[in-house]
Order: C-alpha cells, then sequence, then structure tokens
C-alpha cells in the first residue's frame, strides 16, 4: 500500500470491524478477516477520534493536547497507527479535493 498522506488528507474508520473495551484498551475484530487487534489507550483514542472523517493534522493535535508526547514521536506513532488501520482494513485514507 502506497501510504503518503498530507497533514490535510484524512482518515475515517471503515464498518469492517466491531470494537470492545479491552483493559485500557480496545479489541477490534476485522469482520471480513476475521483477525482481531488491539490497541492501547492513545490507540483506542485514535480509533474514537476517526469515527468520523478527520484531518491527519487534527488527530495529531488532539494526541498532542491529550498526551504528554515528542511532536516528532507523536508524528511517527500516529502515522504508524494509521497506516497500519489502513492496511488491515480497518481505516480509509480520503484525500483532501482541491476545489
Amino acid at each position: 500500500m502506497n501510504w503518503n498522506p498530507s497533514d490535510r488528507d484524512s482518515v475515517s474508520a471503515t464498518n469492517d470491524a466491531v470494537a470492545c473495551e479491552f483493559g485500557n484498551g480496545l479489541a477490534l475484530l476485522n469482520l471480513k478477516s476475521n483477525i482481531y487487534y488491539s490497541l492501547n489507550s492513545v490507540g483506542a483514542y485514535i480509533w474514537e477520534l476517526i469515527q468520523e472523517p478527520r484531518p491527519i493534522a487534527d488527530i495529531r493535535s488532539a494526541v498532542l493536547t491529550r498526551y504528554d508526547v515528542d511532536p516528532e514521536r507523536c508524528k511517527a506513532d500516529v502515522d504508524g497507527l494509521l497506516k497500519g488501520l489502513a492496511e488491515a482494513g480497518l481505516a480509509r485514507l480520503h484525500h483532501e479535493e482541491l476545489v
């Protein structure tokens, strides 16, 4: 998968997963592949954020506001999670449309 989004591109969760609380995070079941995934509390927060299409820059900003994390580390971790969710078919990238 070619993952090279801009900060203004949006990400949203697909309807191909069910989620339930699991400890401090979430367990996700991909309904198409029957594969389970687990997210820690930060991942669960991001999952909550992408229930509606949200710009990647806004997701990073929300994580930086909520958690004490270095901005570069935040960017790398958020981008990595979003890419992984997209590769698993659990999230969709929406490219910004130029008007």
